[in-house]
């Protein structure tokens, strides 16, 4: 008798014993009656034993079963769909068309109202108001060089944060003389400090020296002018004095420090360019003398 082996791995040694087995079937039905002979079915007829699945005797498809069978698994393997390609591209595509049509260039000068480019406003003020927009005032200058270095801590309305930076709007330090807050933008200020008799922390405010004359002026002067402040302009000539005049101070000021200083504006400001005499314009004749003889023809 046949013995069944459903195992695939030990499929190849059962058609071997299959083969046998049917061989000494043959055998034993030749020694048997005729009517059992006749009754039961020949080997060729029975189906082979020791296969599962209808499986084929073939070497490399056994071995190919078995290969299937240790497969690594793929799920979560499979490629992107190309609808869901094409929906990010799109996405990416006019998102990055938005951006370049509405950025304004990345610049916050473009999206304030009050800081409009020169070129645009001399567009909008027509053929003669190109030249009285041709450059910004200092005050406008130095908003734009407030909000994109200071107005971080002291906020765009120059109140500060209430017990951490100290406001700007009505301080002492700002509406007196343009000595401290020019000190104070140049060098820097750390430890507590009293402003408008309320103290605040010991945050540092780290120096600007970095910014120039220039911009370091414009940003004094549209602090002394803005937020209700009223105070006097500084101009780049005075910056440049008091920069060479505290290059033996390396650190940042503290209060008492700036407390000792003067609280007086900075000399060379708004009045000595009053009192300085302006150039003639050129191709003008000179100013008359008492006294002079015209020159003869």
């Amino acid at each position: 008798m046949s013995r069944r082996i459903p195992h695939v791995a030990r499929s190849i040694p059962s058609a071997e014993r299959s083969e046998i087995n049917g061989c000494a079937a043959i055998a034993t039905g030749a020694r048997k009656s005729p009517a059992m002979t006749s009754s039961s079915s020949t080997p060729e007829s029975r189906p082979r034993q020791g296969m599962d699945y209808g499986e084929s005797e073939e070497v490399q498809q056994v071995h190919a079963a078995i290969q299937r069978e240790k497969r690594e698994p793929r799920v979560g393997l499979e490629p992107l769909s190309i609808w869901l390609i094409a929906v990010y591209g799109l996405a990416i595509f006019f998102g990055g068309a938005y951006l370049g049509r509405f950025s304004g260039t990345f610049s916050g000068d473009s999206l304030d109202p009050a800081l409009v480019p020169a070129a645009k406003k001399a567009a909008a003020a027509g053929p003669g108001g190109g030249q009285q927009a041709a450059e910004l005032s200092p005050a406008e200058r130095g908003k734009k060089v407030f909000l994109a270095n200071c107005a971080t801590c002291h906020q765009a309305t120059g109140l500060g944060v209430p017990g951490q930076y100290p406001p700007l709007a009505g301080s002492e330090f700002t509406t007196g003389g343009s000595r401290r807050p020019a000190m104070i933008v140049l060098k820097g200020l750390q430890g507590p400090v009293k402003v408008k008799g309320q103290q605040y922390g010991s945050a540092v405010m780290q120096p600007w020296e970095s910014l120039g004359d220039q911009k370091v002026a414009d940003v004094v002067t549209y602090e002394r002018s803005e937020w209700g402040n009223s105070a006097s302009p500084v101009t780049k000539e005075q910056i440049a004095a008091l920069r060479k005049e505290l290059a033996g101070h390396p650190a940042s000021f503290n209060e008492p420090e700036i407390l000792g200083a003067p609280n007086e504006d900075l000399p060379g400001g708004e009045q000595g360019a009053q009192q300085q005499p302006s150039a003639p314009p050129q191709g003008s004749a000179p100013p008359s003398t008492p006294g002079a003889q015209p020159p003869k023809p």
